[in-house]
């Protein structure tokens, strides 16, 4: 599933391409996502000029004049830029085409993903209770003591709980534990606020490279630009289960957390 880094890819790699631009009109050929696609989203968004290209979360929010089209990639969704007018393949599901004889184009061959229309998307329903960004002030090691206070559940789950803080999926959650040297199985309330910091300043640094390296691509994604991320080739446990530790040749033990295997060195991570 795409995480926070691929999502801010792609909203690095389509925002030139969109902002600015008018919408001439809206093709949506199977409205049969996690949620239905609006049946009059050719009639709001057409005409209107995009303003900007945002990202909350694991959200792309592209911005009109008036409403706000709420994206989300999904399980195996991609948006790329194309020729308008360029014959769809299977799972080509929308195209957003614009007087610049380019589209948007959404693909999402497990149809998990979203694209809904608001006129306050901030305040929407899959939005209003997301905690706050990673790359933000808004979020250190001190939030991440002070919400763990009381938590049985495994840091791992709790650093994944979008209420705590958002975009912290599976890979990087993994990575950063790892890099924090911190036991993903053990308790939240467990680990001291010094860790907790230290693990905030992964989790950030992490995130960043991420970004840098384009994001990571396991299987289904790419970028707005149509090329993969690069950052799986540096990834130290996440998928590496029963493969020697990069940094103490210790084999890497697997684990499930949250219902999600977790990978971790038994030696570096305590």
């Amino acid at each position: 599933m795409p995480e926070l880094p691929e999502v801010e890819t792609t909203r690095r790699g389509i925002a030139p391409y969109l902002e600015g631009q008018r919408v001439s009109r809206v093709i949506v050929r199977d409205r049969r996502l996690r949620w239905p696609i609006p049946e009059d989203l050719d009639v709001r968004l057409s005409g209107q000029r995009i303003v900007s290209v945002a990202r909350r979360a694991k959200y792309l929010l592209i911005n009109a004049e008036v409403g706000t089209l709420i994206s989300h990639l999904g399980m195996s969704g991609n948006l790329r830029l194309v020729d308008a007018g360029l014959p769809a393949a299977k799972h080509e599901h929308v195209d957003i085409e614009l007087e610049s004889g380019m589209a948007l184009r959404y693909t999402d061959p497990r149809r998990f993903g979203a694209m809904l229309w608001s006129l306050d998307p901030l305040n929407h329903e899959l939005l209003i209770r997301l905690g706050p960004e990673p790359l933000t002030e808004l979020f250190d090691g001190e939030r991440l003591f002070e919400r763990s206070r009381g938590r049985l559940m495994a840091v791992k789950p709790f650093i994944m709980d979008n209420a705590v803080v958002v975009g912290v999926g599976n890979i990087y959650a993994t990575e950063a534990l790892f890099a924090a040297g911190i036991d993903p199985r053990r308790e939240a309330k467990s680990i001291s606020r010094a860790r907790y910091m230290k693990l905030a300043i992964e989790i950030k640094r992490i995130l960043i490279h991420a970004i840098e390296r384009g994001g990571t691509t396991l299987k289904d994604f790419i970028g707005g630009d149509g090329q993969p991320g690069y950052f799986q080739q540096e990834l130290f446990v996440y998928g590496r289960g029963h493969q020697p530790c990069k940094v103490c040749g210790t084999e890497l033990r697997e684990v499930k957390l949250g219902q999600r295997t977790s990978v971790y060195c038994p030696r570096c991570q305590t």
